[in-house]
């Protein structure tokens, strides 16, 4: 069983789909190298609204399961949800902006897997702080 789809790696097929829409419309062919700031802070902000409900879905899901029987806290799904959208509308598209501009100020290409592992890290790191509850000590 060696199909072509066994040497490409799940990561690098999901990368190659160029999501990320290019500037005046080019296309390069295989090159998923993004060089321009709104490429860079697309590419980032989109993997990290990806992660971002990735997280976020399971624990409503898991909220709506366990408290829907409660009468005040059945609503806490969509507040989970609200959470993560507007969470990632205020602090992800400037954090995005920021990690874009760095590259741009440096003169760097960003490559797509680098803008995977700076969204998912934002989202990751997201939810390390909200359990290790830093900011209840501030």
């Amino acid at each position: 069983m060696h199909n072509g789809y066994n040497e490409i790696g799940f990561v690098q097929q999901i990368l190659s789909l160029n999501l990320v829409p290019r500037k005046n419309g080019t296309n390069r062919g295989n090159d998923t190298s993004l060089s321009d700031f709104s490429e860079m802070w697309y590419g980032v902000f989109l993997w990290a609204a990806v992660s971002s409900l990735v997280f976020h879905l399971p624990a409503a899901l898991l909220a709506l399961a366990t408290l829907r029987q409660h009468k005040m806290a059945r609503f806490m799904p969509i507040a989970i949800l609200l959470m993560g959208i507007v969470g990632l509308v205020c602090g992800g598209v400037l954090t995005s902006a920021a990690i874009a501009g760095v590259y741009k100020a440096a003169g760097k290409r960003m490559i797509s897997l680098e803008a995977l592992v700076f969204g998912v890290g934002q989202s990751f790191c997201v939810l390390i702080i909200s359990f290790l509850r830093v900011l209840a000590t501030l």
